[in-house]
């Protein structure tokens, strides 16, 4: 049986966990060491670090780590991550001792190299997919932003997304400006308040709760988009001009 753990690291990242029957441990996208190499202390043993994208805080603690294990780090192809021994791209399926398979797929918007890593019951995503938010497109295009959060939503939906920011309720106050009435989102929101009231993580997050909460993975239900067409005093006439109106929305959004 597999057990996901977030090691809390800066002010809101988390550094996931994924611990396997054997005993193993994946880490992903450890931007500090020091959280990690306390587990290490603890007894986690790693068998491979994950890399989804090249921002500090996600990858800081690399080159330290490098030195607590002998196994590979995985990683898409970008000059600007040093340390990575197994450059990956889309459709690439990894084998870590202890797992079952894991895929991995392009989803570019973030950062231009962004990857996921998947093995259908947990999904590694950085910061492409938050619970009821996706991230800022730094280097991307609302286009390719879109079909990454579509290559996400196709997964099945109970898939653990497990992104690497505590935003939950930052981007709750966004989704429901975006669509007042969402009854399962504002049930969904109840559970999170409890879990943060007791220190808890937000996360993970379900594919099948982000399809349903999540406004970004809306973008096809007019309907129900009733804030952003009262924000921008028309709804737009295609998915592609709703995410970006989202997005854009959203960068300003207090």
């Amino acid at each position: 049986m597999t057990v996901l753990h977030a090691l809390p690291a800066f002010e809101d990242n988390y550094i996931w966990c994924y611990r396997s029957s054997q005993g193993g441990s994946i880490v992903v996208d450890p931007g500090d060491a020091g959280p990690v190499l306390a587990a290490v202390a603890d007894g986690l043993r790693i068998e491979a670090i994950f890399i989804t994208h090249h921002h500090h805080d996600h990858i800081g603690g690399l080159n330290t780590l490098r030195a607590a294990f002998s196994g590979p780090v995985f990683g898409p192809e970008d000059d600007r991550i040093p340390g990575i021994d197994r450059i990956v791209h889309h459709g690439d399926v990894l084998q870590v001792p202890g797992f079952q398979p894991f895929q991995v797929l392009a989803v570019p918007g973030h950062t231009l190299s962004h990857i996921a890593y998947t093995d259908s019951d947990v999904l590694f995503c950085g910061d492409t997919l938050f619970s009821l938010g996706c991230g800022r497109l730094f280097e991307g295009t609302p286009e390719q932003m879109l079909a990454s959060l579509d290559r996400l939503a196709a997964l099945p939906d109970k898939t653990l997304v497990c992104c690497t920011h505590e935003y939950t309720l930052a981007n709750a106050r966004f989704a429901a400006a975006a669509e007042p009435n969402n009854p399962e989102r504002d049930r969904w929101l109840e559970d999170i308040k409890a879990r943060r009231l007791q220190g808890r993580p937000s996360l993970p997050s379900r594919i099948g709760i982000e399809k349903a909460c999540n406004p970004f993975l809306r973008t096809d239900l007019t309907e129900q988009l009733g804030g952003l067409k009262q924000h921008l005093g028309r709804m737009p006439e295609t998915r592609l001009a709703r995410f970006a109106a989202l997005r854009a929305w959203k960068d300003q959004f207090q």
